[in-house]
């Protein structure tokens, strides 16, 4: 079996999804491919993999690449974990030149003008990936962690051909995070949840006890009731979306109030403090890591590095389809009538079963109307950005742009033509000649 990493100079995600494998016996033996353009962090990640491969008594055989086709070569499962443009100069730049137009953004990684122009940017890198996996390991399980989630994995199921699955952290982590906030931990032990939507708005249609006693009146009632302002306060914008439709969001709410025309407004700032609204907070947590490498690289690279499993699915898909042993997941994947009242190509985020056939979505039937409602206006900007992107063509950008909710909401039609222009520009090093 082999695994390649694309992207590996994201040294501590490879640790979390590399050291799952290592330290997953029922893999047996099999070879890890790393391969990034950043030679210096694609050493960094071999040693940190070799140490931990040391340390566990563990069975792989670890190899850096600066050749992707060899490292792809014969691989079952691809882990792909590529930032495009980085954070200078495209990640600023997708802030900056929006605030000029006093359009203001969170995080600008899955939505809104700075998911449209990471997509843009990203997508001719995902081809070349394509071209060369059909080449050399067309059989390949393709395990995309690349935001935006939605639109890279939509883009790669509608042309491409290779196999595909989107992976994102945020349902593993919605209930347990939810029952923290309000005091609930106790209940979180044996409870039952069922999620469904799009990614970064996947709904919590259901959550349950142990003994099968309903927990949402529960919930609402403690998130009202003011006792739990101070651990709530992280995330009003995702309880305060709760009480309006009625449902939980697995996402955060610095992304949700992006996703959406509510919480992010110039002419009502008073609503960035009421919401507690981190503007530019992804531009903050990049400095934050690249000011803190120095000092997590000392203790990345260390023989005596620690790892316990994660809770990234990685692993445990390649577990299940190595084994046979069957094995749950919330995934994202095309719409083939899986969730009734969305478009049959969005790209969906749904429960999928794992086993030695690979990926299998399960069906959900409707939601109800309001979410559904919701993620269409997401999943409107998604599809035609992906369309966009395979057809080259500016005009499709700007469209993708008037139909963004938080951006129409801000900005005339001619102002966002004309942002989209500054952004092309800005970008042309990064994005191929758009018609």
């Amino acid at each position: 079996m082999k695994i390649t990493f694309l992207g590996a100079g994201s040294t501590v995600f490879a640790k979390n999804v590399l050291g799952d494998c290592i330290l997953t016996p029922e893999l047996g033996e099999f070879d890890i491919a790393l391969y990034d353009i950043d030679l210096e962090r694609l050493e960094d990640s071999r040693r940190m993999v070799e140490n931990i491969n040391h340390k566990y008594n563990g069975k792989a055989k670890i190899k850096a690449y600066t050749d992707r086709i060899e490292a792809l070569r014969g691989a079952d499962f691809i882990v792909n974990s590529v930032n495009v443009g980085g954070y200078e100069p495209c990640t600023v730049t997708d802030f900056e030149i929006p605030k000029k137009y006093k359009l203001r953004q969170t995080i600008a990684d899955t939505l809104g003008i700075g998911g449209i122009f990471r997509t843009l940017r990203t997508i001719p890198v995902i081809e070349e990936f394509c071209e060369d996996i059909r080449k050399v390991c067309p059989n390949a399980l393709f395990l995309n962690y690349v935001n935006p989630m939605a639109m890279i994995t939509g883009y790669m199921q509608r042309y491409t051909g290779v196999r595909t699955i989107g992976l994102c952290h945020s349902v593993q982590v919605c209930v347990r995070d939810l029952f923290k906030s309000i005091g609930m931990q106790e209940y979180y032990e044996g409870c039952r949840w069922e999620i469904a939507g799009i990614n970064h708005q996947a709904w919590l249609l259901s959550v349950k006890d142990k003994d099968g006693n309903d927990l949402y009146p529960e919930i609402k009632k403690r998130s009202l009731s003011g006792e739990y302002a101070e651990t709530m306060a992280w995330d009003l914008v995702r309880h305060d979306m709760m009480h309006r439709f009625g449902y939980y969001i697995t996402e955060s709410s610095e992304h949700t109030a992006e996703y959406t025309p509510y919480y992010i407004k110039r002419n009502y700032p008073e609503l960035i403090d009421r919401y507690k609204v981190p503007l530019d907070e992804y531009l903050r947590r990049c400095v934050r890591q690249i000011n803190n490498w120095k000092t997590l690289r000392e203790k990345v690279l260390s023989t005596d590095i620690e790892h316990t499993k994660t809770w990234e699915y990685a692993s445990k898909i390649m577990k299940a389809v190595v084994t046979d042993e069957p094995f749950r997941v919330h995934g994202n994947v095309q719409n083939t009538g899986l969730i009734t009242n969305l478009p049959r190509n969005a790209c969906v985020e749904v429960p999928c079963m794992i086993d030695r056939n690979g990926v299998t979505p399960c069906y959900v039937g409707d939601l109800p109307e309001q979410c559904a409602a919701i993620n269409r206006t997401n999943i409107n900007v998604q599809n035609m950005t992906i369309l966009a992107a395979h057809e080259r063509r500016k005009e499709l950008v700007y469209m993708a742009a008037y139909l963004d909710p938080h951006t129409s909401s801000e900005l005339s039609m001619d102002e966002i033509k004309s942002m989209c222009d500054d952004l092309f520009e800005a970008h042309k090093d990064w994005i191929p000649q758009y018609k």
